[in-house]
């Protein structure tokens, strides 16, 4: 979506910065949207960091989550999904 070679929170950081967006989620035209912007790249590198990355980057035999905590982190990804569905790039 961004073409940006990097992921993670390199990634989000990049491709939703306020200054320079490649991707944008609404019109940055006023504080408001730009609050939505960095809201929307603080979730995804919360989403990188809490559910990513320790299930990537550390081994395990036997990995419990339990599903209420799937159901939410879900619904987080959907959400998070259709954003970025709707955004466009710069």
């Amino acid at each position: 979506m961004s073409g940006l070679p990097t992921d993670g929170a390199d990634l989000v950081s990049t491709a939703l910065s306020i200054k320079s967006p490649i991707i944008a989620i609404n019109s940055l035209s006023t504080d408001t949207e730009a609050s939505e912007q960095k809201g929307i790249a603080n979730l995804l590198i919360g989403l990188f960091g809490a559910i990513r990355n320790p299930t990537a980057h550390s081994p395990k035999i036997v990995w419990t989550m339990p599903e209420q905590d799937a159901i939410d982190m879900f619904a987080l990804v959907s959400f998070l999904h259709r954003k970025l569905d709707s955004a466009v790039r710069r």
